[in-house]
């Protein structure tokens, strides 16, 4: 059995990660080192998404998430994580931001 020679100093503690799942907007705000800020969305129902064909970004509706290399228990919780894959009203979309250290959904279309 491994035993700590010592306890973790402050800095080096972690949180419980935010787990942004799909509904209402709520965010969360944590103070980080050096009295900066770290949003951390909770849950989110629209994204910021781009068309690389349009060039353009729209705020579209998120439907459900349906792909997540992350964990595959993610897509039946509904949580996003960067690199999902969520059903939107233009079609699907991979999150290229990260929710829960962000604070915005940010996606691409892909189909």
């Amino acid at each position: 059995r491994y035993i700590d020679y010592r306890k973790k100093k402050q800095y080096e503690l972690g949180r419980e990660p935010s787990f942004t799942k799909l509904g209402k907007k709520r965010i969360q705000v944590i103070r980080t080192m050096g009295a900066n800020r770290k949003l951390r969305l909770l849950s989110m129902d629209t994204a910021n998404l781009f068309d690389p064909k349009a060039k353009a970004f729209k705020q579209v509706k998120i439907k459900t998430i349906t792909d997540n290399p992350a964990n595959r228990h993610f897509i039946r919780r509904n949580i996003m994580t960067k690199g999902a894959v969520v059903e939107t009203e233009l079609g699907k979309a991979r999150i290229t931001s990260r929710p829960g250290q962000d604070g915005v959904v940010n996606a691409v279309l892909i189909s």
